[in-house]
């Protein structure tokens, strides 16, 4: 597995890319795999205000439930409604059609992975 160099990454699993003050997330396909066939997908709304930590969605499995956790704090500006009316999209490609949600952000955290780091992380 390769993760994109374009990308930053959390401990939680997910991706980051950042144009301007907004931030596309989704999850890894490290996470999609570890999950299994994905059968439903939960977003918050455009307009809601996300709290770094926070739990800001779902996603299940046929094996089991993963939360989405909010990277940092803002606002969401887009879910992507694709992923949510077909959830297996995000095992078939988590790093581009996939992406779950995209904030308006303040500041990004300073804990976040370049790929090296997330491809550590993962090898443990």
């Amino acid at each position: 597995m390769s993760v994109p160099t374009s990308a930053q990454y959390t401990a939680d699993h997910e991706w980051i890319t950042v144009d301007g003050d907004v931030a596309t997330v989704g999850i890894t396909e490290y996470a999609a795999e570890q999950l299994g066939d994905i059968v439903f997908v939960e977003l918050p709304e455009a307009g809601t205000e996300i709290t770094a930590g926070a739990v800001v969605g779902e996603i299940e499995s046929t094996k089991s439930v993963g939360e989405l956790i909010a990277p940092f704090n803002g606002t969401v500006v887009e879910a992507n409604a694709a992923v949510v009316d077909a959830p297996e999209s995000v095992n078939a490609d988590p790093f581009g059609a996939a992406w779950l949600i995209k904030v308006r952000f303040e500041a990004l955290p300073g804990d976040l992975l370049d790929a090296a780091a997330y491809d550590a992380l993962v090898a443990e």
